[in-house]
């Protein structure tokens, strides 16, 4: 560690004229996937020009999917997309459902790390897509004397789409700093124990308050191309081996947990079955009371809100569905957020 007199902001021994030096201290910067500033037109364009424009995200030649981007998808979507925004907006606070459960997140996790480690740790959050950035945050933990940052993926499942552009973010901001901190990240942490109990616990809190147990239980899991399994993306792997588990946890027999996924996007093949397909068919077999949640998210948003609680219920009302259940994510539920200190815990093994 840094020789540092004590209150004094200097290295000991050093000339007078020395800079300031902070005191050491451990970053743990969490990171989600992002939110448009505002559900207004030109917000939405630029949070979606940015995220459509990863090619972690689209990996169609620029010189193929720009003309289209630029020119039909930002001129039409935004308008759409920022009407659903809207539906969902936390208008008290002026900010979207993400940002306000990433906040309580944070200050959730910040306060068992106090308690556990003093001010010896420094705990916030940043975003891959719009603000905070995370190049901001990098910035602003090396400025408070951070000489090592863990940085934590807020997604159960890895998949190039999220969890890896997001470390390519962060490494990106770490090559612009003159002190570059030491650096861990988080791996995927779906199949931890603390995880899996947390998902089932909640999954056991909504049954207990409902008058009738649901046919089936949908696990809804952000969907991806089919092309990226066969290029050796894992993500389809990890959430199969979630639903098992979730489903070992909670003692259910084999077929009471169906694995699908949502937010197809383009013209493509993406990983099989759909979820708004296959609740209509549910209720197209007899199923017509079934519960929905999603394990792929570690905090509820547009995907979940509107799209969940939207179009894909409406899709098993049409189908002659007649009780649809959500169960929210995880949010800041208290085992949750035990579930992730637990493993930012283990990962910060000899550095605190």
């Amino acid at each position: 560690m840094t020789d540092v007199t004590p209150g004094a902001g200097r290295l000991a021994h050093a000339p007078a004229n020395h800079p300031t030096v902070k005191a050491p201290k451990v970053g743990i910067l969490l990171a989600n996937l992002g939110t448009p500033d505002n559900y207004d037109y030109w917000s939405m364009r630029r949070y979606l020009n940015e995220f459509l424009s990863d090619k972690r995200v689209i990996d169609i030649p620029n010189w193929k999917w720009q003309p289209l981007l630029q020119l039909i998808i930002l001129t039409k979507r935004p308008f759409t997309s920022g009407a659903n925004y809207k539906l969902i907006w936390n208008h008290e606070k002026g900010e979207s459902p993400l940002m306000t459960i990433t906040k309580d997140q944070t200050a959730a996790i910040a306060a068992a790390m106090q308690a556990a480690h003093g001010d010896k740790v420094m705990v916030d959050f940043c975003m891959r897509y719009g603000n905070p950035s995370t190049a901001s945050k990098v910035q602003a933990m090396v400025a408070a004397g951070c000489e090592k940052i863990l940085f934590f993926p807020l997604y159960p499942h890895y998949a190039g789409a999220t969890s890896a552009t997001a470390n390519d973010a962060f490494f990106a901001a770490l090559m612009k700093e003159k002190r570059q901190p030491a650096a861990r990240v988080v791996p995927e942490y779906f199949d931890h124990p603390a995880y899996i109990d947390a998902l089932a616990q909640s999954v056991e809190r909504s049954y207990a308050g409902l008058s009738e147990k649901p046919d089936v239980l949908v696990a809804s899991y952000h969907g991806m191309p089919i092309r990226y399994l066969m290029e050796g993306d894992p993500y389809h792997c990890h959430c199969a081996k979630t639903t098992r588990l979730l489903r070992e946890r909670l003692g259910w027999a084999p077929g009471s947990i169906d694995t699908t996924f949502q937010s197809v996007f383009g013209r493509e093949e993406w990983l099989k079955p759909y979820t708004v397909k296959h609740v209509a068919e549910l209720a197209r077999q007899g199923k017509k009371k079934i519960a929905v949640m999603a394990p792929a998210f570690s905090a509820d948003c547009i995907e979940t809100l509107e799209e969940i609680n939207g179009e894909i219920r409406e899709s098993f009302e049409h189908a002659g569905g007649e009780v649809f259940t959500y169960i929210p994510c995880l949010n800041d539920d208290a085992a949750h957020i035990d579930a992730l200190v637990t493993v930012i815990e283990e990962n910060l093994t000899g550095w605190v």
